[in-house]
């Protein structure tokens, strides 16, 4: 029986949904960067959390799935770095202004403008 691989059509449909949601999110009126998460950012984020990072530091981390949006006790302004460590889970972050984006499982995400207030964890696997 001949095997088949997917792996290239997962990644790339990874790749699509951070390419869509990111230009959702500049759409409505954020700015962001979708990206692979890398070792540097992770090392700092551990699973199962959805972190904030600014300047190195972790100023966030939320790990509950909700039905509802989680505020931000600070409501960090840009340039900040949103990391997604689950594996199966997308995030999703929220604009003062109510515009969002979301954040495919194992992404990084960096803000470059505005101001976050909130953050909601979902158990769909995809954005």
């Amino acid at each position: 029986m001949k095997s088949i691989d997917t792996t290239g059509r997962v990644g790339r449909l990874r790749a699509a949904t951070a390419v869509l949601a990111a230009t959702g999110a500049l759409l409505a009126g954020g700015t962001v960067t979708a990206r692979a998460a890398e070792q540097s950012a992770t090392a700092t984020c551990s699973y199962p959390y959805v972190c904030f990072i600014r300047s190195g530091s972790v100023i966030g981390r939320f790990k509950d799935v909700t039905a509802g949006w989680q505020a931000l006790p600070s409501k960090p302004s840009a340039p900040l770095s949103v990391v997604n460590t689950r594996h199966d889970d997308v995030a999703y972050i929220r604009w003062v202004g109510g515009s969002t984006a979301c954040l495919p499982p194992q992404s990084t995400f960096n803000v470059s403008g505005g101001q976050l207030d909130a953050v909601r964890i979902s158990s769909a696997a995809t954005c």
